[in-house]
């Protein structure tokens, strides 16, 4: 599930497992660009390390 928020009136986006998540992610475009910046790294990380 995704939202969209804002802090101190910079957008923010909000990550959560499902509407009662007490714990959502959040972050502003610089984060999400460095996330986007190294997706491959987090995609290998993920099969590295996933015990699903």
């Amino acid at each position: 599930m995704i939202e969209r928020s804002e802090y101190k009136g910079k957008p923010l986006i909000v990550i959560k497992r499902n509407e009662d998540d007490k714990y959502p992610f959040s972050f502003g475009v610089s984060k999400a660009k460095l996330i986007l910046e190294n997706i491959e790294a987090i995609k290998q990380f993920v099969e590295e390390n996933a015990t699903n």
